[in-house]
């Protein structure tokens, strides 16, 4: 029986585990108000991007309205990074913190 060598160190196996615990962490996505788009607009971008409910992406629409922006959303890096930029595409301003 022969041995093995192994194909990884243990730093690269701490470093994958690193990014696996960093994708874990919660984020919002914040979507700001602005006088350019409409309510419409921003709703239908809500429904289709963030998989809201009607109900849901008025009442967001309203708080980022109102109060200047509204998390929209919440979860890893990777989830809302595609998210994040579909709603930049269509023109509205958005940013994951």
């Amino acid at each position: 029986m022969s041995m093995q060598p192994l194909e990884h160190t243990v730093e690269e196996e701490v470093e994958i585990l690193l990014e696996d615990l960093v994708d874990t962490e919660e984020h919002d996505l914040v979507v700001y108000n602005d006088d350019i788009n409409t309510f419409e607009h921003v709703t239908k971008v809500l429904i289709k991007v963030c998989k809201h409910s009607q109900e849901q992406a008025e009442q967001c629409t309203m708080i980022i309205h109102y109060k200047g922006k509204c998390a929209v959303k919440k979860g890893s890096m990777k989830l809302l990074k595609p998210m994040c930029q579909s709603i930049l595409d269509a023109g509205i301003q958005a940013a994951i913190v």
